[in-house]
């Protein structure tokens, strides 16, 4: 599979069912078909509506679309998002908030770079940014990186997280979620061993990966069947020469969307006949509910082929944080070095990605920090996306998330708000 034309062949047939889609809506749509009765042509102009949407939103990295937020005083203020480090592979931002004093909380969200842009975590950003100063890990996508920037494994993911925490300071809070926990855990390691003035104050990990054998998901089940060979072999390709990364090894972001979606095939089909539905009784719009999920699910980023088989080896198979046997650069990153920053985990009921069992495995892995820095939360009938981003995580895990982070801060915040 690692042919540029393998790679172009995936990315042609994408742009096909788009432009299928963008002709099949504009022929049903000629005026002159307007006055036939037959019910196939609304039907085939609401496929093609959708197909067109759909395919065209898997290239395009979606906008953060945080515009502004409501200050104290019910006056609006303006956000922009500012570069603070800029890499290669990827960059951290700030989420600046114009007219406001620099509040007392500071976040450091680390984002997925599971197959989805950093833009997964907007509604996350949003509902933090009245209470925090909120930085996020910008991750870029793997086709964009001409292949002269070098390799780029979980070694030296963990050496980007290393250095924004450094950059942000000790007055840090940290929230990893899902796929970088395991490597979020590490960081800290690596930093109480090397640069113990530069830890964070608090670590909040929300359903990651931290010991896959705890729990089985389809995700552990695959990791175990499929050997590192095989893995190689089928799922990873070179970037083709429409990108500036041609020829860069990468794991396509089609190919993990097609791995998403298979594991919930029948929700997401129905969903998208129902939507086509909608489409015909003129009930959708461009910001429903559908499209603003699917906007944001659809929209994939590749990753390099370094860092996606050094994750399956390192972190599933091999379980080299779990067994704290993980090493960066030659240097040991012994888990037992974290004594003074408070770890949370929280985690979902019914996750299906990182099943409870998982993430809070952390606790007890991190021997030698004393039990009153300690948490962990499992929220009761929560999926993976909720505990993060939904109706779980706004009524009731982010006000723990942030009394936990007050709890552990120098100076005590006055007052949580609570997202409605």
């Amino acid at each position: 599979m690692k042919y540029m034309a393998t790679y172009d062949w995936m990315e042609s047939f994408r742009n096909t069912v788009e432009w299928a889609g963008a002709s099949a809506r504009a022929m049903a749509s000629y005026p002159a078909l307007a006055l036939s009765p037959n019910p196939m042509i609304p039907m085939i102009a609401a496929w093609g509506e959708v197909a067109e949407r759909s395919f065209g939103r898997m290239t395009a990295k979606p906008d953060w679309g945080i515009r502004s937020i409501v200050g104290p005083k019910g006056q609006d203020h303006l956000v922009d998002v500012v570069t603070e480090v800029e890499r290669p592979f990827g960059n951290l931002v700030h989420f600046a908030v114009r007219r406001r004093t620099p509040m007392a909380r500071k976040i450091l969200l680390v984002a997925p770079m599971s197959g989805h842009y950093a833009t997964l975590l907007r509604s996350t950003v949003s509902s933090l940014l009245p209470d925090a100063e909120v930085y996020v890990t910008d991750w870029h996508n793997a086709r964009d990186i001409p292949v002269s920037s070098g390799k780029f494994d979980i070694e030296d993911y963990t050496l980007y997280l290393v250095e924004f925490m450094r950059h942000l300071g000790p007055d840090t809070h940290v929230i990893a979620i899902c796929q970088p926990a395991p490597l979020t855990l590490a960081a800290t390691a690596y930093l109480a061993g090397e640069d113990p003035d530069a830890q964070p104050r608090s670590l909040t990990l929300i359903g990651g990966p931290i010991d896959p054998d705890a729990a089985a998901t389809d995700v552990t089940d695959f990791g175990r069947r499929v050997t590192m060979g095989q893995l190689e072999q089928l799922a990873i390709q070179r970037v083709g020469f429409k990108y500036k990364g041609a020829g860069r090894l990468v794991y396509p972001g089609l190919l993990q969307l097609a791995g998403f979606m298979s594991m919930n095939g029948e929700r997401h089909s129905k969903a998208f006949q129902d939507q086509i539905m909608r489409v015909v009784r003129g009930e959708a719009s461009d910001h429903d509910q559908h499209n603003r999920f699917y906007d944001e699910y659809l929209a994939v980023m590749d990753m390099t082929a370094e860092f996606y088989l050094s994750t399956v080896e390192r972190i599933f198979k091999n379980r080299e944080i779990a067994q704290n046997d993980f090493f960066v650069g030659g240097k040991h990153v012994d888990l037992g070095a974290i004594s003074r920053v408070a770890v949370m985990t929280v985690e979902g009921e019914k996750d299906d990605i990182s099943a409870p069992g998982q993430c809070v495995a952390a606790l007890d892995m991190l021997k030698n920090l004393p039990d009153e820095k300690k948490t962990s939360h499992l929220e009761p009938d929560a999926g993976h996306y909720g505990i993060f981003a939904g109706k779980s995580w706004r009524l009731n895990i982010r006000p723990l998330v942030l009394g936990f982070i007050d709890a552990h801060s120098e100076s005590k915040v006055k007052s949580i708000r609570v997202a409605t």
